[in-house]
């Protein structure tokens, strides 16, 4: 049997990438009270927009450091001046659950470091360009409604959603990152859904 099919029984990755989206729409500020239904169109849409992406390439300076264990985090970016830190600690804990859950189909050596860089580089694409609005649109949420007149809203969380689906589908992954996540959060003693692994900062 695959190994990408053994862990079918692991309580993590019984939850299947969308099943993740929608946890982490829900534990979002602004969703708490959402209908769960409404919370998984969203989470479909946002995860379809990321996928259907075109590659966005990463311009921003790239460091690699210690602390992000320490912090919660596996990525960070900082806009003055552009950098993307990638934290090591963190990137060699997430190989270890990969290899001790048996996820090593879904993610291939050298693909979690690749998926932090392309989740960041589309959250810079989604922040500065025409994309944001975009995804917006995709989302079908309104903000306001005046006759005719539709003004598309934000949705907290989606464009998380989005940039873990645009890493797992240019990067290749079997499962989303964000399952990934969920390992490193429980690894740590978090409670699943975890925290966003990148974080970005002005």
């Amino acid at each position: 049997m695959s190994r990408a099919r053994t862990p079918v029984t692991d309580g993590l990755a019984a939850t299947d990438d969308i099943g993740w989206a929608v946890r982490l729409l829900a534990a979002t500020p602004t969703h708490e009270h959402r209908d769960p239904d409404l919370l998984r169109r969203w989470a479909r849409a946002a995860d379809a927009f990321g996928a259907a992406l075109a590659p966005v390439e990463c311009t921003a300076r790239t460091v690699e450091r210690e602390g992000g264990l320490e912090l919660g985090l596996l990525a960070r970016y900082t806009s003055r001046p552009p950098t993307v830190e990638l934290f090591t600690d963190t990137l060699a804990l997430a190989e270890r659950v990969v290899d001790a859950r048996g996820w090593r189909d879904w993610y291939p050596p050298g693909s979690v470091r690749a998926a932090a860089l392309a989740h960041e580089a589309v959250h810079v694409h989604l922040h500065h360009g025409p994309a944001k609005a975009a995804l917006k649109r995709a989302l079908g949420h309104s903000a306001l409604r005046l006759g005719r007149l539709r003004v598309p809203g934000h949705v907290a969380g989606a464009e998380e959603v989005a940039a873990h689906a645009y890493a797992r589908t240019v990067c290749g992954l079997g499962r989303s990152p964000l399952l990934l996540t969920a390992a490193l959060a429980a690894e740590t003693g978090d409670t699943p859904p975890p925290a966003r692994p990148a974080r970005r900062e002005n």
